[in-house]
């Protein structure tokens, strides 16, 4: 504006109007006088105006309707001269802006009529245009006249005038909508509330716009209308329109103002009303149209698409979508789909060059593609019109191929035809050109027989269209092969291009901003901190956001890109196109890999490989990717079928080599082309500078370089890289030259690639390395069941990442060695070589990396390195075994002093060698042990030295060799004494790593865990020795076995003075009760099978012929070696706390032992036994012995004497002290008296239950039941009295009665026959067996102790005495042992019976001895009265008494006779004494059926009896009566009156019945023991008559007798008359006829008896008793024998006597 309103320039205004004023009124001087009259009134005015104010310009617009009157009126004279020269003044006046809106009007006014009177046309389209342009004072029905005016012009005939309105409408239209973006601009700062437009198309509808905007309101409106061929609103007076310019106005201003439609809503109305239902309707002929459909089908005749209208259209929709798309979601969504069915084949060919150009407008934008992604395809009920854009290119490149182009139908469909039934070489025109001179390739792209060439068309990145430009055409052009399928071609290129760049851009920008955001969150003060987070929080949102989009965009594309750069891939014939193709797809794996889209990348990355091999390659991994699969699967896209088509086979390459395929069975041979050279580049180049995001694409990519490798021929060497191999190796490679100069090339970019491996991050290496294993488990496959060289790229190149990646190998190690290993354990051979190869050298390479820190310092990583070695040992193939050995003796040999660490590892590989893996391999690891135990002891950590022990063992175990496991055996010993030796400084090392570990583990706050926890480590490791030796203890193996006991009882004898003192709790439960458990375990569940021979010629003694039998011996020896501890280290176990609980445990394996079913371990338990019962009690204070007590086992004894002057090594706490601690001048924990005696109790509870289970006789008998031995039973009962003498202080009646039972029980077993000859006397000699000698040893101690014990002790007796009469009582009746048969020695041959039951004659015999001496001190004793000791003793007595002859020896009731004899003869008196308390009232009676069976017993003397023998006998029956004539009978005052009357019938019995029946006559005198006879009348007589009757009881005795004799006589009197008239003529038998005369001479000596008594001391009753025996003896008188007679005479003289009672003294009574 300065420039028309400085001083000058109005001056220069004010002189040009007034000369244009002169110059209009001399023009019109002549011919329009009023004009020329009003032309001077003009210059008057300006001069006026001009005089008068200052604001000259301002007066004159205020002026500007009389200003401009002259020229106005000069036009009106329609001359041509005066016309312009107004016009080019209105002009000057306008382009000062001084017209006023009535001006204007006018000016507007008076331009139409000049219009319709078609006069200077150029000139008034330039005045209309300098009006609107120069000001905006021209608005609503001026305006649109003037624009109305313009469009008249356009539709003149003139072509100049024609294309000059066409552009200045065009400048109109544009400057109406400037107008209203200065005026926005001009309001912007005053916010209005838009106000919602209503939904009609009435003008009422813009009352709310400004001025400006209102015209531009109307003028879009009025477009709108006319290209819909309605009428205009406010356009009033247009004659015509066409749609073409129409919609070109439509698009600039869509194009140009696209602010006005998005910021007005009433703008923004019209484009959702008017515009998109317009474009929508202008299409609707190309939608409908198909090309080749005849018009007859459809009822109505179709509309043919109309190319000018058709470009346009799709000019304005791409300004739609570009400008508007957020506006317009759904309209463009439409267009969008419309824009994809233009692709379709069936439509023209133009139709979808001009679609395919529109497309490319797009694919240039990642933006806007980026926006329809969020608009359409990420909404939920949305047309995913991204993906159908990429889809529907694909579909369109894949069409081109399929259906044959118009442009040559002849060549094409009969290419296309043929090649339906196979690959048909090109058409002789596919771009061969110039055939003589050599063969020149246009780019073009080839597939079955369809040749397209590859046109140049834009610069990569703009979309430059051809046919969208133009506009000037009305008939379709004809399009050039191959220019579709170029622009689609770019349109993908720069789609990739575009998508990828910009998503990565953003990418990077979030990532820096990731970083900036936690550098600054680092930042001090609180306030910033929160912005801080608040920002990373927005900017997570931000990201996710972001991240969904980007995701999604490359979900809907990739399917299609992929379809369609597979497919030209294919096709490509030219190197550029192909690499272009390569680099679309690397960068669209790239970033799927980048945003971790798994599938897509993978289908990506597939395809590059599947570029790289041979077509029809088999290729698992390739064939089942997941996602990827190329080959004939359709993918349906929203309804579109997009077919995937597999590429040909067919190659249009030059082929460059030809190999063998990698295959189990290798068909044929197979051709590589330069292209899949080409594809193999860039798959290295994708791993090389994507290695990161690869991820498990990896497989694919090494899988795919894997066969390469092998078609090529590649071999691995060492280190892992690969050189090709030479030529014997593949016979069927055939390279040429130009990629056998490629091959180092291809060879070291693989090198490079896995070097590269150094610089990927941690992920992505373990990608790589998973890869590599996962290939590398294929070959393995591939590998299985035959022995032909396995593909070996994968093992080379894990071991070529891992030696590059050593200064980070922590983090591959494990997954790497972990393949490694498994590939050391396959079958073929080749590949397990390479594999323990590859393992063993990056061990080596790891233990010799400079590491930072070094290794030294950094033990984990030691560790870590040497596990994979450890790990070899799980591996069962003997070379690799050996490999592994081999290494660990480099790494001794090398490293062997710095192991430090590392040496549990190392001995862990020799220890893991098994018993199965043959005999080399053990003999190898041993050498390596012995090795180690000779030269490294000293220089390992002293915490491995267990570990050395533990291996030791373990070769121990190794039954391979029997002399192995010795030899270790030997080492154990030989590393016990390194402990002994070393003792103090292993000590101290072992603490300090102690406290170490204590402290860590105190602060993880866990438990510090290993084995033998609480002793200190030292003796730990004492301890684990010990364990060691007892596993080898119980080793299946007797050699074994034995040696090691030996080993352990002398190790511990030997050096377990070292021990602190604590630590034997452990030794003894931890070590040597383990131990006894599991012996016992073994031993009892030992093979009872023979076993013939002991291998080879060795002869197995008898006593070692079963498993069990071996068993027996180790029980044997680990069960004394444990007892002479306890007995040997008393003085050290007693003082530990549970020393009982301990004590208990031993006499529980003794006990068990001694219950074995094993003589010899029975055995050997009791001699343990009685060696810690044979302990003296420990010595209290300072009297301590120097040596242990001295035990009849011979001990390894190292104990040195108290003063510490020979100690074997000093330490703190030496022997000497230890010892000190029991034996210093402070006393000792003394163990009290109280628990001494607990143990004493305990070991006598074990003995009672040896005793009472080992002599419980078995419920059934067979061949196998056990019954123990004599010696066994012998030693037991030997036991006892030691015991007792510990225990006599509390044994009372109950224990006593145990005891018995067991002495009962354990004389009661038989002996078996075998051994019967060694044990039994003969049955001649009276000899006791040593087992009866020890019972009755143990009853003799025990009643020694009672004798000399307390009073409470000595209620005991009575027990004692019942148990030696039970056994008394074996004497007639031998016990039984259960139910067993046994026989009796006299009749048993030893073959015959199983069991022979001993003679107990002796025994019983030797029993009633110690009763008779025992009653004898004991009898008067309280206890001994009380429990009717005496009657006890004659009930048992009985027994063999009234056995008499029927005993089984006669010797035994001799013997009870003179026992009974001397035990009554003390034991009467006694009786007689209590006689008062009834306390033997019940032995009177036992003691009378005694007699009564023992004088007349029912036995029968034998045969062979001689006389004297008999006489003998009958002596003892005297003895017997004088007996009773002496001891009990002068007594009878205090005997009971029954018993009395027992004894006096006895007597009477004696006196007359008293022979045998059973003698021959010729003896008969002789054995009526006539002798006995006297003795009992002479007893019965003298008490018959006794002159001394000193009580009535006497007297009563005598009466008693009397009429016992009397009624016994009368009897026998009766009894012969009856015989002697029965028999007639026959005498009476000899014995009766003897017994009636002894009868006669009894009464006769009655008689006379009776008259020397004293008169009043005979009964009156007796009297007549006497007189009524003489009619009997009467009747006797015709008796025919002389003797009776004789005897007759005697017996009735007396009755002379009789015939005259004296009266005189009967009467009186007493004289």
């Amino acid at each position: 504006m300065s420039g028309t309103s400085s001083p000058e320039a109005v001056k220069k205004l004010l002189e040009n109007m007034q000369s244009d004023l002169r110059a209009l009124s001399l023009e019109c001087k002549k011919k329009f006088p009023p004009v020329k009259e009003a032309a001077e009134s003009g210059i008057i005015k300006v001069k006026t105006i001009a005089a008068r104010n200052t604001e000259i310009l301002a007066a004159l617009k205020e002026n500007s309707s009389e200003v401009v009157q002259p020229f106005l009126m000069g036009c009106g004279t329609k001359e041509p001269k005066i016309t312009q020269l107004c016009l080019a003044a209105i002009q000057r006046l306008m382009s000062h802006e001084v017209v006023s809106e009535t001006a204007a009007g006018n000016i507007i006014n008076m331009l139409w009529q000049l219009m319709e009177n078609s006069l200077e046309e150029l000139k008034l389209l330039q005045t209309v245009l300098v009006l609107l342009t120069t000001n905006t004072v021209v608005h609503d029905e001026a305006l649109s006249k003037a624009i109305v005016l313009c469009f008249r012009l356009h539709f003149t005939k003139d072509n100049i005038t024609n294309n000059t309105a066409a552009a200045t409408v065009r400048q109109v239209v544009t400057v109406v909508f400037e107008r209203m973006v200065a005026e926005d601009e001009r309001h912007r700062d005053i916010i209005e509330q838009p106000v919602l437009v209503q939904g009609n198309s009435n003008r009422r509808s813009v009352s709310t716009l400004k001025p400006c905007a209102k015209d531009a309101y109307m003028l879009f409106q009025d477009l709108c209308q006319l290209v819909n061929a309605d009428a205009p609103y406010w356009l009033v007076g247009m004659t015509e329109m066409t749609r073409t310019f129409g919609l070109e106005l439509l698009e600039s201003v869509l194009n140009d103002f696209p602010q006005v439609f998005l910021q007005h809503q009433e703008f923004s109305f019209l484009l959702k009303e008017r515009v998109c239902p317009l474009v929508i309707k202008l299409f609707s002929p190309n939608i409908k149209f198909r090309q080749g459909s005849s018009t007859s089908s459809s009822p109505a005749p179709v509309e043919k698409p109309y190319f000018p209208i058709c470009m346009r259209l799709l000019r304005v929709v791409s300004v739609l979508i570009k400008q508007f798309y957020s506006l317009l979601v759904t309209e463009c969504e439409i267009f969008l789909s419309l824009l994809v069915k233009f692709l379709d084949a069936d439509k023209p060919q133009w139709l979808r060059a001009v679609a395919v150009e529109s497309i490319h407008r797009f694919c240039v934008q990642p933006q806007l593609l980026r926006s329809f992604c969020q608009s359409y395809d990420m909404k939920q009920h949305s047309t995913k019109v991204f993906r159908d854009i990429v889809n529907a290119l694909g579909s369109f490149i894949q069409s081109l191929f399929l259906v044959p182009p118009t442009g040559n139908p002849a060549t094409s469909n009969q290419a296309g035809n043929n090649n339906l039934g196979g690959s048909v070489s090109a058409p002789a025109n596919s771009g061969m050109v110039g055939i003589g001179g050599g063969v020149t390739l246009l780019p073009a792209f080839e597939y079955r027989g369809t040749w397209i060439p590859i046109l140049t068309i834009t610069v990569q990145g703009s979309a430059k269209a051809t046919y969208l430009e133009m506009l000037d055409k009305v008939e379709p052009p004809t399009i050039p092969e191959g220019y579709a399928m170029s622009v689609a071609f770019h349109c993908l290129l720069d789609l990739v291009r575009g998508i990828t760049s910009m998503i990565e851009g953003e990418l990077g920008e979030v990532e820096t901003e990731c970083q900036t955001t936690t550098e600054e969150g680092s930042s001090p003060t609180q306030s910033t901190e929160q912005q801080d987070l608040q920002s990373t929080s927005d900017q997570m949102d931000k990201e996710i956001v972001s991240r969904a989009v980007w995701e999604e965009m490359v979900n809907a594309c990739w399917c299609g890109l992929l379809a369609a750069l597979s497919l030209l891939l294919d096709a490509s014939t030219d190197e550029a196109a192909t690499e272009n193709i390569l680099k679309a797809e690397l960068t669209m794996a790239a970033l799927c890999g980048r945003l971790g889209l798994v599938t897509s990348r993978d289908a990506f990355i597939t395809a590059i490989c599947k570029g790289s091999l041979p077509p029809h390659y088999a290729l698992t991994v390739l064939n089942t990717t997941t996602a990827a699969t190329l080959s004939s699967k359709s993918y349906s896209v929203q309804g579109q079928s997009v077919m995937m088509i597999s590429p040909s086979s067919e190659s249009h390459q030059q082929v460059v080599a030809v190999g063998q395929p990698l295959a189990v069975q290798p068909q044929g041979t197979v051709m590589l082309t330069s292209k899949n050279i080409q594809c193999m580049r860039t798959l290295l180049n994708l791993a090389h500078c994507h290695g990161a995001v690869l991820g498990t694409s990896w497989q694919l990519v090494l899988a795919t370089l894997q066969h390469l490798v092998w078609i090529l021929g590649l071999k691995p060497s060492s280190g892992g890289a690969l050189k090709p191999g030479r030529a014997v190796e593949g016979p069927s490679t055939v390279l040429t030259t130009a990629v056998m100069t490629d091959l180092p090339v291809i060879s070291n970019i693989l090198s490079r690639l896995f070097e590269s491996s150094q610089y990927l991050d941690d992920v992505s290496l373990h990608h790589l390395i998973n890869a590599l294993c996962s290939l590398s488990l294929e070959a393995m496959d591939m590998a299985y069941g035959n022995n032909k060289e396995p593909s070996l790229f994968a093992v080379a190149k894990l071991l070529e990442t891992g030696l590059v990646n050593m200064h980070r190998i922590e983090i591959l190690w494990r997954p790497l060695t972990g393949h490694l290993l498994e590939v050391c354990q396959h079958p073929n051979s080749r590949m397990r070589e390479w594999g323990a190869e590859a393992l063993t050298s990056l061990i080596k390479a790891g233990l010799t990396f400079n590491h930072d820190p070094p290794l030294s310092q950094n033990q984990r990583l030691q560790l870590l390195l040497l596990n994979p070695l450890k790990e070899m040992s799980n591996i069962n193939h003997p070379d690799i075994r050996l490999k592994q050995l081999e290494c660990v003796l480099q790494i001794l040999q090398s490293q062997g002093d710095s192991l430090g660490p590392g040496w549990p590892l190392v001995l862990g590989v020799m220890g893991a060698i098994r018993n199965d893996q043959g005999e080399s391999l053990i003999r190898t690891a041993f050498q390596c042990l012995q090795l180690v135990v000779t030269d490294f002891l000293p220089t390992m950590p002293c915490t491995c030295l267990q570990i050395v022990v533990d291996v030791a063992g373990s070769f121990g175990l190794h039954n391979q060799e029997l002399n192995i496991s010795l030899t270790s055996i030997g080492l154990l010993w030989n590393i016990s004494d390194y402990f002994f030796q070393r003792g103090e400084t292993i000590e101290k090392e072992l603490n300090k790593e102690e406290a170490a570990q204590q402290k860590q583990a105190e602060e993880k706050g866990v438990v510090l865990n290993r084995p033998f926890h609480p002793a200190p480590p030292f003796d730990c490791l004492w301890l684990c020795l010990y364990a060691k030796l007892g596993e080898l203890c119980v080793d299946p193996r007797p050699a074994v076995r034995k040696s090691a006991g030996q080993t352990l009882f002398s190790t511990i004898g030997a050096h377990g003075t070292l021990l602190q003192h604590s630590t034997w709790h452990t030794v003894i439960w931890k070590v040597l009760f383990h131990l006894l458990d599991r012996v016992r375990e073994s031993s009892t569940t030992a093979d009872k099978e023979k076993i013939e021979s002991g291998g080879g010629n060795i002869l197995i003694h008898h006593s070692r012929d079963t498993a069990e039998k071996q068993w027996a011996e180790t029980w044997v020896l680990t069960l004394a070696g444990v007892a002479r501890i306890f007995n040997t280290r008393r003085y050290l176990l007693q003082p530990l706390g549970d020393f009982s609980r301990a004590w208990d445990v031993l006499l529980d394996h003794i006990q068990s032992a001694a219950l074995s079913k094993n003589n010899e371990v029975s055995l050997a338990a009791l001699k343990s036994f009685q060696e810690i019962l044979q302990i003296v009690s420990p010595v209290r204070d300072s009297d301590k012995p120097e040596t242990p007590p001295v035990v009849n086992v011979p001990v390894p004894v190292l104990i040195g004497p108290i003063s510490g002057m020979s100690r074997p090594f000093v330490r703190t706490d030496s022997i000497g002290e230890k010892l000190g601690r029991y034996s210093s001048s402070e006393p000792p924990i003394v163990t009290d008296e109280l628990e001494d005696l607990n143990l004493w109790w305990a070991a006598w509870n074990t003995w009672y239950r040896i005793g009472s289970e080992s002599t419980k006789p078995p419920i059934t008998f067979d061949k196998l039941t056990f019954i123990p031995s004599q010696p066994f039973l012998t030693a037991l009962i030997q036991i006892f009295p030691a015991l007792y003498q510990h225990i006599k202080t509390g044994f009372n009646m109950d224990d006593l009665q145990k005891l018995g039972v067991i002495l009962h029980s354990a004389i009661s077993v038989p002996i078996s026959s075998d051994a019967s000859p060694f044990i039994l006397p003969s049955y001649t000699e009276a000899v006791l067996t040593s087992l009866q000698e020890a019972v009755l040893t143990a009853l003799d101690v025990l009643q020694k102790a009672i004798c000399v014990g307390p009073e409470n002790m000595q209620i005991m007796y009575p027990a004692i005495f019942d148990q030696l009469l039970a056994f008394v009582e074996f004497s007639c009746k031998p016990p039984q042992y259960g139910q067993l048969e046994t026989k009796h020695i006299a009749n048993a041959k030893y073959n015959q019976a199983e069991w022979v039951a001993l003679n107990y004659v002796p025994f019983a015999e030797r029993s009633l001895e110690v009763v008779v001496d025992l009653y004898q001190k004991t009898a008067c004793h309280k206890a001994v009265v009380n429990e009717k000791v005496l009657q006890n003793i004659i009930k048992t007595l009985r027994v063999p008494l009234s056995l008499k002859y029927s005993c089984p020896s006669e010797s035994t009731w001799k013997l009870a006779v003179s026992s009974l004899l001397r035990v009554l003869s003390i034991g009467l008196p006694v009786a007689r004494q209590h006689a008062s308390s009834g306390k033997f009232d019940s032995m009177w009676p036992e003691l009378a059926n005694t007699f009564e069976d023992f004088l007349f017993t029912k036995s029968i003397p034998p045969d062979n009896l001689s006389i004297q023998e008999f006489q003998r006998n009958e002596n003892i029956d005297v003895e017997v009566v004088q007996l009773i004539s002496n001891e009990i009978l002068p007594y009878a005052n205090f005997i009971p009156k029954e018993f009395v009357g027992q004894i006096m019938t006895m007597l009477n019995k004696g006196s007359i019945h008293s022979q045998s029946s059973s003698f021959t006559e010729a003896e008969i005198d002789i054995r009526l023991r006539e002798e006995f006879s006297k003795m009992c009348f002479e007893t019965l007589l003298q008490f018959s008559f006794s002159n001394k009757v000193t009580t009535p009881q006497e007297g009563y005795i005598s009466r008693m007798a009397l009429s016992v004799l009397l009624k016994r006589s009368q009897d026998v009197l009766h009894r012969y008359i009856e015989d002697e008239r029965l028999s007639g003529k026959c005498p009476l038998p000899r014995q009766q006829v003897t017994e009636i005369i002894f009868v006669l001479k009894a009464v006769s000596t009655l008689i006379d008896s009776l008259k020397k008594t004293q008169p009043e001391n005979v009964d009156g009753n007796t009297w007549a008793q006497v007189i009524a025996l003489y009619p009997t003896l009467v009747e006797c008188i015709t008796c025919s024998s002389s003797e009776v007679c004789s005897a007759l005479k005697e017996a009735l003289v007396p009755f002379k006597d009789f015939m005259q009672p004296p009266a005189s003294r009967v009467q009186n009574g007493e004289s």
